[in-house]
């Protein structure tokens, strides 16, 4: 493996804080073999219950700083419990910013040596899939709400609002953290974010 590199850790456990450090004590020496210098570690200690997760969306905050170079987590349910397609586009996230990742546990999920392009051609067509499957399930679903005579969709964002995405998402660097904010879809939030850096880029 690379040396030289600076680590995130990332942690996730429900509300016992000894699980917490014992899987520390395993991500720190793997890191430590590896050669890495651990750059920070973002616990987070939640119940089940709970939704917000301040030290991953952190994390994501650092890494679009570029303050490391590689994350390490326990295993990929433990990186993400929000879905297959989120966990993915959160993993393809720090692969567009450089940044390799590692799941302890499953050590076939890496961005490092030799199976890094295979993976992230599956990983893309996973989350084609996973996606195709969501949106039959929405489309399924609208067509019964629509026999059943229900009003379909959100209030349009209006243009200021579309503003305000684009100020937090330059401040907060999370989708998420900015579609809770703004009390929008994430969706929604995700696309106006993706046509302004459309834009940004074609200048």
């Amino acid at each position: 493996m690379n040396t030289n590199k600076k680590c995130a850790i990332y942690v996730r456990v429900s509300t016992e804080k000894q699980e917490a450090e014992n899987q520390l004590i395993a991500l720190r020496e793997y890191a430590a073999r590896s050669g890495w210098e651990i750059f920070k570690e973002y616990v987070d200690i939640i119940s089940g219950k709970e939704k917000s997760r301040p030290a991953f969306d952190q994390l994501f905050r650092d890494a679009h700083k570029l303050l490391f170079d590689v994350v390490l987590f326990w295993d990929l349910s433990r990186f993400s419990r929000s879905g297959t397609l989120f966990t993915l586009q959160k993993l393809q996230e720090l692969q567009s910013l450089g940044i390799d990742y590692i799941s302890y546990q499953e050590q076939y999920i890496t961005t490092l040596g030799p199976f890094k392009d295979v993976l992230i051609s599956i990983m893309a067509t996973l989350a084609k899939l996973e996606r195709e499957k969501i949106s039959e399930r929405t489309k399924a679903g609208l067509i019964r709400a629509r026999k059943q005579g229900k009003k379909i969709g959100r209030p349009p964002v209006s243009k200021y609002q579309q503003k305000k995405v684009i100020e937090l998402y330059k401040e907060l660097r999370s989708i998420r953290a900015v579609s809770k904010k703004m009390r929008i879809g994430y969706g929604t939030a995700y696309n106006i974010v993706q046509e302004w850096k459309s834009r940004e880029e074609r200048k």
